[in-house]
């Protein structure tokens, strides 16, 4: 854990049910007056011949020492902090990446190919981006390019294998357009995290960032996503939609150059020959990313309890040294078990140091999920639970109780893969109701709703009932409007020519030069723009 992330944590740290510090009370009474007999005791045998004295006192029962009252009473309170639900961080997240996403924006022009920086200075930052890569172990990441245009090298993936030929590719040759248009790349990764469905980070590698940029970089940021948490304005937008948490700069300069200012709530780093910078990079975008899930109120704080549990069962073992028993000390740790709260119980061992969710969660990162659905006292993380084990329909019963935006979703999720795709919409409209700025329910609710159309028509149209499949692999759809007959239509062969290629797929079929294709399709969509900028021009005159 770095300084920066200790810090997140601790400014997040309360306690769940704080309340139960009041049982703490009796016990620092009780151990007061104890101290205070033992303690007066040894002052009325001070009245005795002092070869009596020893005689008569047990050894080690001083009040100066630690006595079986302090071990006690540090015990009881430890349980008491347990009971209370210490926290300091949000339940993860179980359909949410624990990785920020990061867009990589790198700048391709011909003062890259500087030397000052070996072998160069663009050999070096491609080298710096697959550290990168390799820092975050398959972390959803993205590669920019940008000179005088800015074009998505690599969609977001979480493949390295993917992003390493294209990153080769990159030189100043296949740019369509001269230039260093630092605000366009910019723009381009805000637009690639806006899909993502939690916030991320932008890191720059360049050589060079005039004052002129930085000030595009302001306007742009302050009209669009944050810069950081603790950078943004006062008076900017509200944080909802916003997706970018971190922005940082990675200059391509010798070591003693002189570090470039950067936007407001930005970090700048110089290349160095270790992988300092590149860590640097991944703390901050890795604190960012922390304080962003505190914020997020949707998801439960995680009781953090059992660590506390353990020092005090350590304790307990001087319990069966002699004189270290007390008698009202038992009695006390029944009424603090009593008194926590306990809303599920699993039965076990574990009852007597982890909660339900905790025990939950530990099955369900296991992929025990059957278990975990049992264990789970969360109605949320239990639905979840089911939805991962195939318990689809009861995922969605459970799911249909609750008033959240991502139980709907969820509801309509195990409603389509249960074929229940009416349902589905359903589910999703009222996702959509309940947060319309949900971007997964905005996302399926139109696909959702061509698929029931599609059945709907399919049916209609077709009078004999006849299987028009000729393959053993069916898919079945309900029909809830009753239109025409019921049929079978054979599942889509992925292998067929007509089945869609995702971006990765489609860029691991190209069978040309990576530079090659790279310069053809930089220049297509520079084009495309020109055109688009040109048609706007025209429409405004009219």
């Amino acid at each position: 854990m770095t300084g920066e992330t200790a810090m997140v944590y601790l400014d997040a740290f309360h306690f769940l049910r704080g309340w139960l510090f009041l049982a703490a009370i009796p016990v620092v009474v009780i151990w007061w007056q104890t101290r205070r007999k033992s303690s007066a005791a040894e002052l009325r045998s001070d009245w005795i011949a002092p070869h009596l004295a020893a005689a008569l006192t047990v050894p080690g029962n001083s009040s100066r020492g630690v006595q079986p009252i302090d071990v006690i009473a540090l015990v009881l309170l430890l349980l008491i902090g347990a009971a209370a639900g210490p926290t300091w961080s949000r339940a993860p997240a179980p359909f949410a990446a624990q990785t920020a996403p990061l867009v990589i924006v790198m700048q391709v022009t011909p003062s890259m190919e500087g030397t000052d920086v070996a072998p160069s200075r663009l050999a070096r930052a491609k080298q710096k981006a697959m550290d990168l890569l390799e820092l975050r172990a398959g972390a959803r990441t993205a590669l920019v390019g940008y000179a005088g245009s800015a074009h998505v090298v690599v969609p977001m993936s979480e493949d390295p294998g993917v992003m390493q030929p294209y990153l080769e590719g990159l030189s100043p040759d296949v740019m369509p357009i001269e230039g260093r248009d630092v605000a366009q790349g910019f723009a381009l990764a805000q637009s690639l995290l806006a899909r993502e469905a939690s916030v991320g980070g932008i890191v720059f590698l360049l050589d060079e960032l005039a004052a002129a940029d930085v000030a595009a970089l302001e306007d742009t940021s302050a009209t669009g996503a944050s810069v950081s948490q603790e950078g943004a304005a006062e008076d900017a937008p509200p944080a909802e939609g916003r997706k970018v948490a971190s922005l940082s700069f990675l200059y391509l300069l010798p070591e003693d150059a002189a570090l470039p200012s950067g936007p407001t709530g930005s970090t700048a780093h110089i290349v160095t020959p270790d992988g300092r910078d590149v860590a640097a990079v991944e703390r901050s975008l890795a604190s960012a990313y922390q304080r962003a899930q505190l914020d997020n109120e949707a998801q439960p704080w995680e009781d953090r309890g059992a660590w506390l549990v353990w020092p005090a069962l350590l304790l307990l073992l001087l319990w069966f040294r002699r004189g270290m028993a007390v008698r009202w000390a038992a009695q006390m740790a029944f009424v603090l078990w009593v008194l926590q709260p306990q809303v599920a119980h699993a039965d076990g061992w574990r009852d007597w140091f982890l909660t339900p969710d905790q025990q939950g969660w530990i099955a369900y990162q296991n992929k025990d999920y059957a278990r975990a659905a049992e264990a789970f006292a969360d109605p949320y993380l239990r639905g979840v639970a089911l939805y991962r084990g195939g318990q689809y329909e009861v995922a969605a019963e459970e799911m249909s109780r609750l008033e959240t935006a991502d139980a709907a979703f969820i509801e309509g999720m195990a409603h389509l893969k249960s074929r229940g795709y009416r349902d589905g919409v359903r589910a999703f409209e009222r996702a959509l109701a309940l947060d319309p700025a949900h971007e997964a329910a905005a996302q399926n609710l139109p696909v959702s709703k061509e698929i029931v159309t599609y059945v709907e028509t399919t049916r209609e149209q077709s009078d004999t009932g006849e299987d028009r499949g000729i393959g053993a692999d069916d898919v079945v759809f309900d029909n809830e409007s009753g239109k025409g007959v019921e049929t079978q239509i054979e599942a889509s062969d992925e292998d067929s020519p007509e089945a869609h290629l995702s971006t990765d797929q489609w860029m691991r079929t190209v069978d040309t030069r990576t530079e090659d294709f790279l310069k053809q399709r930089f220049r297509l969509e520079a084009a495309q723009r020109k055109s688009a900028e040109t048609a706007g021009a025209q429409e405004a005159e009219q």
